[in-house]
């Protein structure tokens, strides 16, 4: 999930503390230690499910679209611009362009759901096993509800 204080997972999901694992990054991408996070999650700790979730007006989506370049920033936000890259829609393609950025959020957390499955070949191996599952969603930020993809 990303870090947005406005999508606090527990209660997005109706969980308690406790019930889940959670690793947070803005704009909800894999790395390294996110997947290693993952993989000890399904395969030491026996969680059954991988849940990439955006969210609309997700801000570092929006940074990504309008190419902000700024310390750390910059690298954080290459994570994301092969979702800003594999996005056609009309009009203006930055954060002006609410149509464009909800796109891009939906296509971050299936190019992730896809690169999570590449990276780590633990987690692919427990999918292809019905071991767990990976599946990814778009959180409202209006209606508090997650449509899935």
């Amino acid at each position: 999930s990303c870090v947005d204080s406005r999508v606090p997972v527990e209660t997005v999901l109706d969980q308690a503390i406790g019930d889940i694992f959670v690793s947070r990054v803005a704009g909800n991408f894999e790395n390294t230690d996110i997947i290693g996070s993952m993989e000890y999650a399904c395969k030491v700790a026996g969680s059954k499910l991988v849940f990439v979730i955006g969210h609309e007006s997700c801000g570092a989506v929006s940074a990504a679209c309008d190419g902000v370049e700024l310390g750390n920033i910059t690298s954080m936000l290459e994570n994301i611009k092969p979702a800003v890259n594999g996005v056609e829609v009309k009009g203006e393609k930055s954060s002006k362009n609410p149509e464009f950025v909800q796109a891009v959020v939906e296509k971050n957390v299936e190019l992730t759901m896809n690169r999570i499955r590449e990276k780590s070949s633990i987690l692919n191996e427990m999918e292809a096993n019905g071991e767990i599952k990976i599946v990814g969603g778009v959180y409202s930020l209006k209606t508090g509800k997650v449509e899935m993809l």
